[in-house]
């Protein structure tokens, strides 16, 4: 029989698609306040990988990613997906989004998202909520499945992931010595 152990915590993740109109510095700010300050951002970008969200905020949209300095409880996805929802519905206007936010986290072997829609590769969380392993780390690289979307395959993006997956792994690293003494 296995023993149940705790996971470390995770380094929290957000992409942000958003639109001309967008208020993205309020957006932004916002997740500060709930996460804590930015550590590493990239973009903005061109998001012109699918037109998936243009029918709801319209051509020439753009897309940023961020990770933060804090960490958390893996546990807590299911209500930063919540939370997110709500800054999207709050910056929504004349009825439609003009930001899409995909928080998720970054832990040292995966990238996980967190969606509202169900599909066989997701798992239900709670409130509605479902995680999807969008990348895993093996290797020394990151890999993608079949249902990651384009822009996490893009090689800068990747490069990206691997500077903020160096800084939290030691970080976790130094947490686990100074706890051993």
């Amino acid at each position: 029989m296995g023993t149940a152990t705790t996971p470390d915590k995770i380094k929290p993740f957000a992409a942000i698609t958003f639109a001309p109109e967008a208020r993205v510095a309020e957006v932004t700010s916002a997740l500060v306040r709930f996460f804590g300050p930015v550590d590493f951002s990239y973009g903005p970008v061109p998001f012109d990988f699918t037109d998936y969200y243009g029918d709801e905020m319209g051509k020439g949209l753009t897309k940023m990613y961020l990770t933060f300095e804090t960490q958390a409880e893996r546990e807590a996805l299911a209500d930063v997906k919540v939370f997110t929802n709500d800054l999207e519905r709050r910056y929504a206007a004349k009825g439609r989004r003009t930001v899409n936010i995909d928080p998720g986290y970054i832990a040292a072997d995966k990238l996980v998202l967190a969606s509202t829609k169900d599909f066989y590769h997701r798992v239900y969380l709670s409130q509605g909520i479902f995680a999807e392993v969008t990348l895993h780390y093996r290797k020394g690289i990151y890999r993608f499945f079949s249902w990651t979307f384009p822009d996490y395959r893009e090689p800068a993006f990747l490069e990206f992931l691997q500077r903020v997956r160096a800084r939290y792994v030691k970080t976790v690293r130094d947490a686990h010595e100074s706890q051993r003494g």
